[in-house]
Order: C-alpha cells, then structure tokens, then sequence
C-alpha cells in the first residue's frame, strides 16, 4: 500500500462499480431458492465520533464500499444490509456515539452466522472497525469450532493513522465528499497507537485527543482515497477467493484453515 501522498482537499468521487452485485436487500426468497449461495458477505461497523468533520457512520460506510466492490461479478456470493453499531466503548465520551459492546456483538455474529449456514456455505465479514476485532475473533472461532465455514476481513493499511485522520478522510473525500467538512478538519493526537494504548484503554478516546482525532487530517484528497480503496479491495477480493476456494476443495479440508484477515491490525479505531 503506498503511503500518504502529498495531495489537496478534492470532490470527486471513487470510480463506480458496474458489474453486478447481488444485493441480498433487494432480492426476493425465490430468487434467492434459486440461485446459488456459496458465500454471505455481511459489512460490520460502527456508529462513533470521527472528529469533527467525518460522519458517524464512516466506518461502515468504508466496510460497504469495499465489500460491495470486491463482491461485483462473483456468482453465488450475496452482499447483506452492514450491521452498523458496533463495539465502540473507547468513543463513549464523545455524544452520538453508540455501542452495544464486544460481548453483545460476538453473539449477534455468532447467531447469524448459525443462522445464515442453513442456506449459504460460507459467512465472510468484513470488519471497518478496529473496536470491533475482539467481537469477530469470538464469532469467527465459535462457528468454525461448530463446523461453519465462516471468516473475517479486517480493514488494514499499513502506514495509516489510528483514527479521524488523512487515511480515512481520503478514502471519504473519494466515497461521499459531501459528508465532509474539511474546513472543520484539525489535526488530533499524532503519537502512534501503540504509545498511545495504555491511555486509550484507561480513558478512552477523549482521554487523549479532545477533537476525536488520532491523526492529521490535512492535506486529505479524493485521489489519494482512491488509491486506498483499491488497496483495501484487493486484499478483500483475494479473502473473498480464498472462501470460495475452501468450500470447492474436499469436505473439511477448510477446517485446518486459519481465519483470515487482512495484512495487520485494523489501521484506524
């Protein structure tokens, strides 16, 4: 992943995706019955501060938009509606944000995922969320240890900072431009997170950045998101493959698999 470029606050937004995506909110049971179901694709997220200018919602808007565009073209694979509040206790101190916690989110998971086995082969997650992974890696193992196939995604780019800074206001100035206020963008805490953990995990977010940003948001643009994008949907295409490869190989030779995930840590909270 190249690291962040010098680039300007731009409108424009990341290419469209054209080819076709079986949008499992939009479908009907029959067409459903009769289709194939090999993989279910379920975006997680969260509804929390990030900063001043960034919308609530920008982790699941990121977790839509990069399943959505490694889900394009793949028959049998379902895209499903994001679970958008997630395990969000470190932003509690900022209003807006919500969270059910990890405990509640790993059992929605893992009783979707029982659920979503009676008609799919495969539950992938596509996490946007790094307050989410505790919850996910609870999910992941309880299912695969009840014989599911099931396997998560986490959103990672190697370089970028935590949380609310240029990582992911490029990758929103490129998705919906129009949700941010770059004029409200001011840099936040730009330690490294894991100088700042101890801290985090006394007093949360507010404890070290009173604006909810753990970055610099400046200097942010479209263009540079895009390239984010790309990067994110690759590593999510080439898991995506990985499921579809597991469940065409013999009977239980997915179970000696790992759970898989992107290339680290989710890069922002």
């Amino acid at each position: 992943m190249p690291g962040p470029g010098r680039g300007s606050q731009a409108s424009g937004r990341a290419e469209p995706v054209t080819r076709r995506i079986s949008a499992l909110a939009d479908m009907r049971w029959p067409e459903v019955s009769e289709g194939r179901r090999r993989v279910l694709v379920v975006p997680v997220g969260s509804l929390e501060q990030h900063g001043p200018h960034l919308p609530l919602d920008t982790d699941t808007r990121i977790a839509v938009a990069v399943a959505h565009r490694a889900c394009a073209g793949h028959g049998g694979v379902a895209l499903a509606p994001a679970i958008a509040i997630g395990a969000s206790g470190e932003h509690a101190a900022f209003p807006g944000t919500l969270s059910v916690g990890s405990a509640a989110l790993a059992t929605c998971l893992i009783e979707l995922g029982r659920h979503s086995s009676l008609h799919w082969q495969a539950l992938l997650l596509v996490n946007g969320h790094g307050g989410n992974t505790e919850a996910l890696a609870v999910a992941t193992d309880r299912l695969r240890y009840e014989g599911r196939v099931c396997r998560a995604w986490h959103a990672s780019l190697p370089g970028g900072d935590p949380h609310a800074g240029r990582t992911e206001t490029s990758i929103m100035l490129s998705l919906a431009p129009q949700t941010v206020r770059m004029a409200a963008a001011t840099v936040g805490n730009t330690r490294s997170i894991e100088e700042l953990m101890p801290a985090l995990r006394a007093g949360g977010v507010r404890a070290v950045s009173p604006n909810g940003v753990l970055g610099d948001p400046r200097g942010a643009s479209a263009a540079e998101g895009q390239r984010l994008l790309a990067g994110l949907t690759a590593g999510l295409s080439d898991t995506l493959r990985g499921v579809l490869g597991d469940i065409s190989a013999p009977t239980g030779s997915w179970s000696r698999r790992g759970v898989a995930s992107g290339p680290g840590a989710p890069a922002w909270r």
